[in-house]
């Protein structure tokens, strides 16, 4: 094995700011280590990493990313790149993978590669935004939890609260997200491990003294994936 300290799987339901997430992680990995950032978002072309192709080359990622919209997993030519996470010399790699069965089958091929690393060097983290139909309340979101699991072959380590309305965001969506996953961490035992969103909803939000269990490592998180999402549902895209 070489030097790799850390990989970062990044998975959940489409709207859930996984994306965002990824690329604020490898932003900050970026500022002390070789970081490789990696897309395997292959079906929503709306939130597209390589849309920020010159802001993550200038902080020195390595961005692997499809350059064609595909929804069949057989079709991906990236298997020769994505093994460079595997066996090439980085500190930090950071996956976007796609939150239905197709990003998360992408993982799965990889399968082999992953279950070569050490302990503690993995870190599958499901992001959830409760404000999405498919994860609104403690059995959606355990359901679409155990199915991205089956479909990626990977286990979930930590679940991230980043319950938001993108622009119309309250301290409320902290706190609901709050209380329901940490529903889901008890009936399931995956732990929370980071609560995400802007500084000052978070500042409103951990002054109420919450149970830090529930909230795990708070993290601001900047917006690099600027979109009108009421326009993007308007038009179907």
């Amino acid at each position: 094995m070489s030097r790799l300290k850390k990989i970062l799987v990044f998975i959940g339901n489409f709207g859930s700011g996984k994306t965002e997430l990824a690329l604020n992680f490898a932003l900050r990995a970026a500022q002390s280590g070789k970081t490789e950032l990696i897309d395997l978002d292959m079906v929503n072309t709306y939130f597209r990493l390589s849309e920020r192709k010159r802001m993550i080359s200038a902080a020195e990622i390595r961005l692997v990313s499809p350059n064609y919209v595909s929804s069949n997993v057989e079709t991906l030519s990236l298997p020769a790149e994505v093994s460079s996470a595997f066996h090439m010399d980085w500190d930090t790699v950071v996956f976007d993978a796609g939150g239905d069965s197709v990003g998360a089958t992408a993982l799965g091929r990889f399968n082999e590669e992953f279950m070569r690393l050490n302990p503690g060097q993995l870190e599958v983290y499901n992001v959830v935004n409760i404000r999405r139909p498919m994860s609104g309340t403690a059995d959606k979101t355990i359901s679409l939890m155990n199915d991205l699991m089956r479909n990626s072959r990977l286990q979930v380590t930590g679940i991230i609260n980043n319950t938001n309305l993108a622009k119309e965001t309250s301290p409320d969506d902290l706190r609901d997200g709050y209380e329901i996953l940490k529903e889901v961490s008890i009936r399931t035992g995956v732990p929370v491990s980071y609560t995400t969103g802007k500084k000052e909803m978070l500042d409103i939000f951990l002054s109420e003294n919450h149970d830090p269990k529930y909230i795990g490592t708070p993290m601001e998180i900047l917006t690099y994936m600027h979109r009108d999402w009421d326009t993007y549902v308007k038009e179907g895209l």
